[in-house]
């Protein structure tokens, strides 16, 4: 067992996030960690998510255990990829464990979000797309690092697999691996007890999608979580890759 590298990745729902799992996955030198709050999110709110039941029996919901694992645990490989949803940060989930891994930032456009978000959950709203939480753990990365931290758009992963993943595995300081491109479809071991609800356009994926085309219309209903969701995401999109 050794002290691998530890990146913490942090996107908001329906960002891609499950496809670059699968695509850090892929690589031998990679183990990967699944939305290690999620369990303890839904402890803490007592919120009625799909498949609540199977996940609070499966993982851990201590948030302070799962917080030591992520920065002090050890891997058999050389690297421990962790996929974090921003809207999981709640009050009384530790971030003192952020400064021991290297966090990088997925964004994607909030109409693409929503329009996803809202074929998955009844409930849509801004703080469980994510938006406002990631934009607070970003501020808090830059000032403990004194510039800012990665952020990488999912649309330009899209549009160019090879060229965004090289840049971010060099802004991650790792190399890149080609196999990064590929991935065998179906569940995976390191797959939440929520993967069956979510996943199932990455478990019939083999590698990314095409390039994300216009952006989806947005009912009037949602209108208002777009436009406080917006500034949000170019506060960050301004440092992309």
């Amino acid at each position: 067992m050794i002290a691998p590298v530890r990146i913490a990745m942090w996107s908001g729902p329906r960002n891609l996030s499950t496809a670059m799992m699968r695509s850090f996955g892929a690589r031998s030198d990679v183990s990967c960690w699944d939305e290690p709050f999620y369990a303890a999110y839904l402890a803490l709110t007592g919120l009625d998510h799909p498949l609540r039941a199977e996940i609070l029996a499966r993982h851990e919901r201590d948030p302070h255990r799962v917080a030591h694992a992520l920065a002090h645990e050890q891997s058999a490989r050389a690297i421990l990829y962790q996929k974090h949803m921003t809207h999981h940060m709640i009050e009384g989930v530790p971030r003192d464990w952020m400064a021991h891994v290297r966090n990088a930032f997925l964004i994607r456009h909030p109409a693409r979000v929503l329009a996803s978000y809202a074929n998955k959950m009844e409930d849509v709203s801004l703080d469980a797309i994510g938006f406002p939480q990631q934009a607070e753990l970003f501020d808090r990365v830059a000032n403990e690092l004194g510039q800012a931290p990665i952020v990488i758009d999912g649309d330009d992963i899209l549009s160019d697999p090879l060229r965004a993943l090289t840049a971010l595995c060099r802004g991650l300081e790792i190399p890149f691996d080609q196999a990064m491109l590929t991935w065998a479809p179906g569940p995976r071991p390191e797959d939440g007890a929520w993967a069956p609800h979510w996943y199932d356009t990455v478990w019939r994926s083999t590698g990314f999608a095409e390039p994300a085309g216009a952006l989806p219309a947005i009912p009037s209903e949602f209108r208002p979580i777009l436009e406080c969701a917006l500034p949000l995401y170019e506060s960050l999109a301004i440092h992309k890759l």
